[in-house]
């Protein structure tokens, strides 16, 4: 009876909260720290944190005890996506939606873009640019009232006035206006550091800078540098004040380099990445996060007639072909990479393909794995927490039939998960 009445309410898309202690019973464990497999381990989970992890399938010791029975599937901790854009979702439609729908629509629209995104297996992103709405919505997930990961937001993301994340981009002259640091564009160093307050006064968790043009921006280019070096310094050191890291969209080369030399933790796309800049990465410490599902994605609309403005179709058929070789130089070369897809830019859920492109690149399908839970857990300083199936982290947990280091396709089909001890796939 028990089991019944759990299937029924997670087919309702109600998260359940045991009171008791949950054991999961596991054919085959993921320990992302050891890059290893083993089998027949039984999870046991306290509210929201993992109490132990023990060999074989463990008795119950109480008749409040819950069991779940996951003997034929491969579990993992929960997956961390470090670049998505949980407001939206690009369309046709996308650039007459910002003159349309009020803060009320984009928050409801993020509510399902939200819980799509856990029910695939993401217990934790990476917001990096939107209205600002985002920061609502993560506090709404925070406070129980609506199912999605845990989100770290950069909120509005900083632009150049004309650069990437300019707001006005693509506005008639009555509308564009003269946006400043409140808004998020940066023209000088006091603007930097004022940019960066008004972030932190939001409410922001991290910074993000489009340190070059973009592919969906209504503007010519798609890979000049957009800020000056001492722009981008006076960010990432106010940024280093209030706590947060800073994330750089970036295609062009140099704007990359201006970003590393800056201080910027991660690169975004990193399209034209030269050896040079991989070696500044590799000194810096400085992350790649691929999105190559997003370079796919967008290369393939751009062939669909009116899908994309037409300033954008030229800038997403020379960019999209390039991220996943570049991908594989810098993987080669030894770039740190952090598992990131750019969901928004295509449809969320999708996240998962990212897996299977990266091992197409020469990525082994146990590294993607850790890039996507150990490596992104370090870069948000929650290395002790999620990431991994032990002792005291939180009960992040996913399933998936088959073992993904010999079947990776199997990252696109998550069968089970459970966020902070609560169940929400089964």
């Amino acid at each position: 009876m028990k089991k019944v009445l759990l299937a029924l309410l997670i087919c309702c898309g109600i998260g359940i909260t045991f009171a008791q202690k949950t054991y999961l019973y596991c054919g085959a464990i993921i320990d992302t720290k050891k890059g290893a497999s083993y089998a027949q381990k039984t999870i046991i989970v306290t509210n929201n944190k993992i109490e132990a992890v023990l060999d074989g399938y463990v008795p119950t010791k109480a008749s409040t005890d819950v069991i779940i029975d996951l003997k034929d599937k491969v579990v993992m901790p929960g997956l961390i996506d470090m670049h998505v854009h949980i407001e939206q979702e690009f369309g046709p439609s996308t650039r007459l939606q910002k003159y349309i729908l009020n803060e009320a629509d984009v928050a409801f629209n993020s509510v399902g873009f939200a819980k799509t995104t856990l029910l695939h297996g993401f217990t934790t992103v990476r917001d990096l640019g939107g209205t600002g709405v985002n920061i609502a919505v993560r506090n709404a997930i925070n406070a129980g009232k609506i199912p999605g990961p845990r989100v770290y937001t950069a909120g509005k993301s900083l632009a150049t006035t004309g650069g990437h994340a300019d707001p006005t981009n693509g506005s008639s002259r009555i509308l564009i206006g003269n946006p400043g640091p409140k808004e998020g564009v940066v023209n000088s160093v006091d603007d930097a550091k004022k940019a960066v307050r008004q972030r932190y006064k939001n409410g922001a968790d991290c910074i993000k800078i489009t340190a070059t043009g973009g592919v969906l921006s209504v503007a010519k280019s798609g890979d000049n540098p957009q800020f000056t070096i001492e722009e981008i310094k006076a960010i990432c050191a106010t940024a280093k004040d209030y706590g947060m890291h800073v994330a750089a969209h970036a295609h062009g080369d140099e704007g990359m380099q201006r970003a590393i030399l800056g201080g910027v933790k991660t690169i975004e796309h990193g399209t034209y990445m030269s050896e040079e800049t991989m070696n500044l990465m590799m000194e810096h410490d400085v992350y790649l996060v691929p999105t190559i599902t997003a370079g796919k994605e967008v290369e393939e609309k751009a062939k669909v007639a009116g899908y994309y403005p037409d300033i954008v179709v030229p800038k997403a058929l020379k960019v999209g072909p390039q991220i996943q070789g570049t991908f594989a130089k810098a993987y080669k070369k030894g770039v740190g990479i952090a598992f990131g897809t750019d969901a928004g830019v295509f449809r969320h859920g999708d996240n998962n393909k990212e897996f299977r492109f990266m091992v197409d690149a020469g990525m082994p399908a146990m590294e993607t794995i850790q890039s996507a839970t150990i490596t992104n857990a370090k870069i948000l300083k929650m290395e002790n927490e999620i990431g991994q199936i032990n002792k005291g982290f939180y009960a992040d947990i996913i399933a998936v039939n088959q073992d993904p280091t010999k079947q990776i396709a199997t990252m696109e089909n998550v069968v089970f998960v459970m966020k902070d001890g609560v169940v929400y796939k089964q």
